[in-house]
């Protein structure tokens, strides 16, 4: 009598998108609706040591971003998940492993644009934690006419299918003296890992060059 069985959350999941590493799950059948979750994750450099995450120690929401918890991208993690309801606590449920490095997934860039007579500058930023500002991502720049299917792509030799991709912090100089009308840019973000990853391509900006009047 009075005993009470608090179940464990579910769809335990690691994720990786935009930029982060993201554990997420659903509470467990029946769980009181004040239950609390606390976080824990395991490398595979050092196995069967479970890390804990002071930022998701008692949280009341289904997620936990790891990124910046993590202490080497390049190895596989996984993660674990319990319900604490008072004195009452669930069993762990674990996720799968996963390689920030080779699994991540990109965001599109933001790009900026300073337009200037005959030229114009464009760079692109990412919505990038903190902790993995170090690492080299890339992106390739899109420029065309308003209205026209032909694209130039910016920043790469694609026939080579070697990336010469234009490097984050960089900002790319366009020559606007024979461009006349309305020209919309778009960037999409680069990384070499396993393969070579690539985001979708972030909304065109366009801007009107060389108008008269």
């Amino acid at each position: 009598p009075g005993h009470v069985q608090l179940l464990p959350p579910q769809n335990v999941t690691l994720l990786s998108r935009d930029f982060a590493m993201i554990l997420t799950w659903a509470p467990g059948e029946g769980s009181p609706a004040d239950v609390n979750y606390t976080v824990r994750y395991e490398s595979q450099d050092r196995p069967e040591k479970w890390m804990k995450v002071p930022h998701c120690k008692n949280i009341p929401r289904t997620f936990c971003n790891l990124t910046c918890a993590l202490s080497n991208f390049y190895v596989k993690v996984r993660a674990r998940v319990k319900a604490v309801w008072g004195r009452f606590q669930s069993p762990w449920v674990e996720s799968q492993f996963k390689d920030y490095y080779s699994d991540v997934e990109l965001a599109p860039p933001v790009l900026n644009l300073n337009v200037e007579e005959n030229f114009i500058h464009v760079s692109a930023s990412f919505p990038l934690p903190t902790c993995v500002e170090n690492l080299t991502w890339k992106y390739d720049l899109n420029l065309w006419e308003a209205g026209s299917e032909h694209k130039v792509i910016l920043c790469f030799v694609s026939q080579q299918k070697e990336y010469d991709g234009c490097f984050r912090k960089d900002t790319v100089t366009i020559n606007t003296t024979a461009l006349r009308g309305n020209y919309c840019f778009s960037a999409r973000a680069l990384y070499e890992s396993i393969d070579l990853k690539h985001s979708e391509f972030s909304q065109p900006v366009c801007v009107l060059l060389n108008h008269k009047g």
